[in-house]
């Protein structure tokens, strides 16, 4: 297929799994509203004009121009107005936010009826699992997109079939070991003992010394202690599977770390060990994991996420630099949904790589974007949705020194407030987004060197 076919098909899918992601971030607060019996006027996906919208019940739902997040907009969500009385309507989306509380002195006509069924009348508890529902949808999705992605698809893993056989031995320094010089000339080089057993590229091992090989680190582990010992080993080539004798010969190891790197002594000199040695490299491949596996990988992920809100504003700064001068990206820092996109579709253009790699990755991508969701939305600022139980979380604190004192309850704490501060975060965030936006367009976090 045309590779820019390609490039767009991934562009695409990605697009997709993020708006579908975005709306059911909101169902994740839609659903407990509803549920706590909170009236809720609109939810919608975008901000801006509408596109369409259809009406159910009291709720109105749609789609806005601008792709830029989503919305439910909830009754109440502000206490009353201290001069007269009145509610104050807006949102958990956080433009609309911001567009609710630029209005002068915007009120909505609060009917009779909707006395209980106000956002700022709900119990703290209840007020927390609304704003805690959209990240929790991202958090489920991101799991969920985990898992086809380690049980589904798998994880790239040396397999047991062989890659490559190498020819010739290491006659200096040992085989493998670093420092050693290696004849290549087949005609008079030392035979590695894979090469004058026969094996080929393709030969998938099946059992070694009687045994059956179940993975690349077992057979491995197997050669090793066979040093000077002939083993008898079948492999499967083609239809039909070949038994053979062959004896791993022993050599010096370099010692792994645990970065899979050589160990070095004080002196510069390499670490070794001898064990059994037969010349093959493996085919990677990717191997179903056990759905023991997902939960850390989503730890991990998460981790490495919230390592980079934590300093966010630095690697901001680190990508304005690289926007502006021949500095290089890191490919570690972030980047905006349109990077995200160019990833996507730079992954999907890559006819070298298999299909199966390629929709592992794309589905890797929409992991971490659910999981990136979920952690930044939860830093405890307006008008993220953390800085929303940030807030349900003072008043119930408040409360409850107010009981201890014997003083009379302070009631809902006025979060709007906190509105010029809601101001400076969504500002800032507006610049970040635009600068992430830039770099992403002249200078691309180049992945794929």
């Amino acid at each position: 297929m045309n590779p820019t076919v390609l490039f767009i098909l991934g562009v695409v899918f990605v697009a997709v799994g993020i708006a579908v992601s975005i709306a059911l971030h909101e169902v994740g607060h839609l659903l407990p509203a509803k549920l706590f019996n909170v009236r809720v006027t609109r939810y919608m996906i975008g901000f801006g004009p509408t596109l369409f919208s259809f009406r159910r019940g009291e709720t109105e739902y749609g789609v806005k121009a601008l792709p830029l997040g989503g919305y439910v907009a909830m009754v109440g969500m502000y206490p009353p107005n201290a001069k007269d009385g009145s509610v104050r309507q807006s949102s958990t989306g956080m433009f609309q936010s911001l567009a609710e509380a630029a209005r002068d002195q915007a009120h909505e006509e609060v009917r009779p009826e909707d006395h209980g069924r106000l956002f700022y009348q709900l119990p703290v508890w209840k007020k927390a699992v609304i704003m805690l529902g959209g990240p929790a949808m991202n958090i489920i999705l991101g799991v969920l997109f985990t898992a086809i992605l380690l049980m589904g698809f798998g994880t790239a893993q040396p397999t047991t079939q062989i890659a490559n056989v190498s020819a010739c031995m290491v006659t200096q320094g040992g085989t493998g070991q670093a420092g050693g010089s290696q004849n290549t000339d087949p005609a008079t080089c030392t035979k590695t003992p894979a090469a004058a057993a026969g094996f080929r590229p393709g030969d998938t091992i099946v059992a070694f010394d009687g045994r059956k090989v179940t993975g690349w680190d077992q057979l491995t582990s197997w050669i090793r202690a066979s040093a000077g010992r002939e083993v008898e080993v079948t492999v499967k080539r083609g239809d039909a599977e070949v038994t053979t004798k062959v004896t791993p010969v022993l050599t010096q190891r370099p010692v792994l770390g645990a970065d899979g790197q050589p160990v070095k002594n004080a002196d510069g000199t390499y670490q070794t060990t001898q064990a059994g040695f037969l010349g093959i490299g493996p085919q990677q491949g990717l191997v179903p994991q056990p759905a023991s596996s997902v939960l850390p990988a989503v730890g991990e992920n998460i981790t490495q996420v919230a390592g980079v809100v934590v300093n966010l504003p630095a690697r901001v700064v680190a990508v304005g630099q690289a926007a502006f001068s021949s500095a290089p990206r890191d490919p570690n820092g972030p980047i905006s949904v349109v990077g995200v996109g160019r990833v996507a579709g730079e992954v999907a253009s890559m006819e070298d790589v298999p299909v199966q790699a390629r929709l592992a990755t794309l589905v890797g991508i929409l992991a971490g974007v659910n999981l990136a969701l979920a952690v930044f939305n939860l830093v405890p600022l307006l008008p993220l949705d953390g800085g929303h139980v940030a807030g349900a979380l003072y008043e119930g604190v408040r409360r409850r020194v107010a009981a201890w004192r014997r003083r009379p309850d302070p009631g809902p704490f006025d979060i709007a407030k906190l509105l010029p501060l809601t101001y400076v975060v969504a500002s800032v965030l507006l610049v970040m987004s635009a600068l992430l936006i830039y770099a992403d367009i002249v200078k691309p976090v180049n992945l794929f060197g």
